[in-house]
């Protein structure tokens, strides 16, 4: 006879657990709870901001490792430069094409660099970037900063002392 009284005030149990009637109307679809409404803000990224990094591969080379210059981009004008390596991120500068710039870092997938030029797009030595750097560190001055698209930058070779006197011919 127990076991019957245990079913039985189990069974009564779970009928005053339920809460609200479910309608009987068959035609009755959707749910109850009211639709969620999303509070209007700002992108998250668009005020992300990322440092750029020097001195990646230590005191024994350079602060930043390589230099681009932009792809030709005729038909979508100049090359955004952004805060952080993000396309929402906010757009800093841009540069011109055939601008160049020293690159110091890059994301892990390789899609984005983080460049530092001088103005108008020049990879001048005042921006301090040709010569080993003691530790790593964010760069902070003179020139400008930001992040390029890896898909926009082509890579070119030699600093830009060097570049003429490659190109002259020896007597």
């Amino acid at each position: 006879m127990k076991p019957q009284r245990a079913l039985l005030l189990l069974s009564l149990a779970t009928v005053a657990g339920c809460g609200e009637r479910v309608p009987s109307d068959l035609n009755a679809q959707g749910s109850t709870t009211p639709a969620y409404e999303r509070a209007e803000s700002e992108p998250l990224f668009n005020d992300a901001q990322a440092p750029i990094r020097v001195g990646e591969l230590g005191p024994g080379f350079a602060a930043c490792n390589a230099r681009g210059t932009t792809r030709d981009r005729v038909a979508s004008g100049p090359v955004p430069v952004r805060a952080a390596p993000f396309d929402q991120a906010q757009q800093v500068d841009s540069l011109p094409r055939g601008g160049q710039f020293f690159i110091c870092s890059r994301t892990h997938d390789q899609r984005w660099f983080g460049i530092v030029y001088d103005q108008g797009g020049l990879a001048a030595e005042r921006c301090g970037v040709s010569e080993p750097v003691p530790a790593r560190r964010s760069y902070s001055g003179p020139c400008t900063a930001g992040w390029v698209a890896s898909q926009s930058v082509r890579l070119i070779a030699g600093a830009p002392h060097q570049l003429a006197e490659d190109v002259l011919p020896t007597d």
